[in-house]
C-alpha cells in the first residue's frame, strides 16, 4: 500500500511539472462572448470554420492538446488554413455558463478538452469529446488529423 501511494505521489509530481512548463491558452477573464462573435465574423469573411477549444488551464489533456496542435506542423497547417481558434475558458473563476449552455453545455457530459465546431456562420455543426483523439499518454496524430478535416469547411 505504502508503495501505490508513493508511485501515485511520484505521478501526481510529474504531471505538475509536465504542466508548468506547457503554454496557458486559456483567458478566465476574455470575454469569451464576445470574443466568439468576433471570430464568426473573421470565420465568414475568410471562409473558415470556428473550432472552439473548452477547458482550461488546471487541465493537463488541454495544455497537452494545444502543445501537439501548436508542435505539430501538420495539424497546424490543416487548422490555420481551415479554422479559426479559440480557447473557451471553463475554470472556478469564470465558468463561462451562459457560452456553455448554448453549446448544450458539452463539458459536463464530455469532461474537457471538449470540441465545440462552428460553421462560419456561428451554427454549431459538432461536438467532440477528446478521448476518443487520445493514445497513451498524448494524443493520436492520425485522430486528430480526421478529426479536423472531417469538420473542415467543404469547398
Amino acid at each position: 500500500m505504502k508503495e501505490d501511494a508513493a508511485v501515485l505521489e511520484q505521478k501526481k509530481k510529474a504531471a505538475t511539472e509536465e504542466k508548468a512548463k506547457l503554454p496557458k491558452p486559456y483567458n478566465a477573464k476574455a470575454d469569451a462572448q464576445k470574443d466568439i462573435n468576433a471570430l464568426i465574423a473573421k470565420a465568414k469573411k475568410e471562409g473558415k470554420n470556428v473550432m472552439i477549444q473548452a477547458g482550461g488551464n488546471w487541465c493537463i489533456w488541454c495544455l497537452r492538446f494545444n502543445q501537439f496542435v501548436q508542435t505539430t506542423p501538420e495539424l497546424k497547417e490543416i487548422v490555420d488554413k481551415n479554422y479559426v481558434y479559440y480557447h473557451l475558458n471553463f475554470s472556478p473563476d469564470n465558468k463561462n455558463e451562459k457560452v456553455f449552455a448554448q453549446y448544450g453545455n458539452p463539458g459536463d457530459k464530455y469532461g474537457y478538452p471538449v470540441f465545440i465546431v462552428l460553421d462560419k456562420n456561428g451554427k454549431m455543426i459538432h461536438v467532440q469529446q477528446s478521448d476518443v483523439l487520445e493514445h497513451e499518454k498524448g494524443y493520436s496524430l492520425e485522430k486528430v488529423k480526421e478529426f479536423f478535416n472531417q469538420w473542415a469547411p467543404k469547398s
